[in-house]
């Protein structure tokens, strides 16, 4: 019998943490996304892709560093708009969120739109946000 209650506690016990996961980041995490989030906007809006790179995780940037050419096809473009269209939390804490932007070539100035998911990773160590997808893929299925 009180084997069986002692089950039971560490079952209860285990729902209630794997439930606060789910539930995602606490309050003070979610305060510094938004800021973070804000920021980072900010930067890709205003097509400051040099400003954008700092929210980029580290542990992206090594394994996906950018070339010039790379780094000058982004100041070839000017971001016109930055719409979230969803966002959720993944499994593992994540947050993903889906974004609509629309992107001009400043040569030809044809403009487009592009649909870009972000994902931010919790950086428990640094205690901040990281965007652990890299620079929006502006030229998705050039």
């Amino acid at each position: 019998m009180q084997r069986r209650l002692i089950l039971s506690a560490i079952a209860a016990l285990l729902g209630m943490a794997l439930t606060a996961q789910a539930a995602g980041p606490s309050r003070g995490q979610r305060n510094k996304l938004t800021q973070t989030q804000e920021a980072y906007v900010a930067a890709v809006r205003w097509s400051d892709f040099e400003a954008a790179e700092r929210f980029i995780d580290p542990a992206y940037w090594q394994a996906h560093p950018l070339t010039d050419l790379q780094r000058e096809r982004y100041r070839q473009v000017q971001v016109s708009n930055y719409r979230e269209r969803s966002t959720g939390v993944a499994a593992d804490g994540a947050i993903e969120r889906r974004v609509e932007m629309g992107v001009i070539n400043r040569n030809t100035l044809a403009e487009r739109t592009v649909m870009v998911t972000e994902r931010w990773r919790w950086d428990p160590e640094a205690k901040r946000w990281w965007q652990a997808q890299g620079l929006p893929d502006l030229w998705q299925g050039q």
